[in-house]
């Protein structure tokens, strides 16, 4: 049986998306994100922070480079890669990353849209991106 990496995180983007354009035309963005939990501890309320390395390639580098910035709540699906790599004293490092395989960008309608409308509940909404998404695809399944 082989085994399941699926990495799915609800957080907001510590910055704007760096953007890299590597030989053959490929694009990668990389960004910190940050997830937050909260939990009681001796009645008080505490909240703990974690932050994760998220990189895209290809045409979902792109659509982040347009839409993603600093703050905005995105829920993200992808898989957990480690990797080495040697800085430029030549000492071997290693890091830990998500490699993202789609995106939703979530919070209200203004936030993607334009001018706000009243902020009402109805107003929310979110916009989906994943890799390899097909425009000429309109089949609904």
């Amino acid at each position: 049986m082989s085994g399941i990496n699926k990495v799915i995180l609800v957080g907001h983007l510590g910055k704007d998306p760096d953007i890299r354009h590597l030989d053959n035309n490929v694009t990668v963005a990389s960004f910190p994100l940050a997830t937050s939990e909260t939990y009681n501890k001796d009645g008080k309320r505490m909240e703990q922070t974690e932050w994760h390395n998220i990189v895209m390639w290809r045409g979902l580098a792109e659509i982040a480079e347009k839409f993603l910035h600093k703050g905005k709540l995105v829920y993200i699906e992808g898989k957990i890669r480690s990797r080495s790599y040697e800085d430029k004293e030549n000492i071997k490092r290693y890091t830990t990353e998500i490699v993202a395989d789609s995106f939703t960008m979530l919070g209200r309608k203004s936030d993607f849209e334009g001018p706000s409308n009243g902020g009402n509940r109805e107003n929310e909404t979110s916009v989906d991106f994943k890799e390899n998404q097909n425009e000429d695809d309109d089949l609904p399944f």
